[in-house]
């Protein structure tokens, strides 16, 4: 089960179980969202990636999924348009391979590919940060697991008691944060 598409820093992915698709949103040509906790961009590590080898869409997928610890999987909606964007810009171009849609690096992406790898979009998510965002993850699994018991086993007094909890929880975490501010 991957997380709750929360931004950079904060230790979780997107995907499946609690909506949100990781931090690979559409980010656009060669930027980023603005704003705090923008997205990381999917151009640049794209072209990273195949700066090693030729790719697919969702072999990319994958591997920015698995060198980010599952903190990072973005989305097909931003990466096969990202594909599609730098094919266009000649930056890339598709082979045939088993079937399948490869891209690899044309002379004219390759001096981008060789500065988006230097400081890979993954790179950003430490040790540290991983193993945070699988303590949150086994937090929040073990949280969901007890609503679900109220809900199911609950009488009506008790499953009133564990909105009030679920409500002061929210609060007091919104408050960790106009804490921080």
């Amino acid at each position: 089960m991957r997380g709750f598409g929360f931004p950079p820093g904060f230790p979780f992915g997107g995907g499946p179980g609690f909506g949100g698709h990781g931090w690979g949103g559409p980010e656009g040509r060669g930027g980023r969202r603005g704003g705090r906790g923008s997205r990381p961009n999917v151009r640049p590590a794209v072209l990273a990636l195949l700066l090693e080898r030729p790719m697919h869409g969702y072999e990319i997928i994958q591997e920015l999924e698995s060198r980010t610890g599952g903190i990072w999987r973005p989305s097909p909606g931003s990466v096969y348009p990202t594909l599609q964007l730098l094919e266009d810009e000649g930056l890339i171009e598709p082979e045939a391979a088993a079937g399948r849609k490869s891209y690899r690096l044309t002379a004219d992406g390759r001096p981008e590919a060789e500065t988006a790898a230097q400081n890979p979009p993954w790179a950003q998510f430490s040790e540290d940060t991983m193993s945070q965002a699988h303590d949150f993850r086994d937090a929040a699994v073990g949280i969901f697991d007890a609503l679900r018991q109220v809900g199911f086993n609950g009488t009506p007094e008790q499953r009133q008691k564990a909105l009030e909890v679920l409500n002061d929880t929210k609060r007091r975490l919104y408050a960790i944060l106009a804490d921080g501010e």
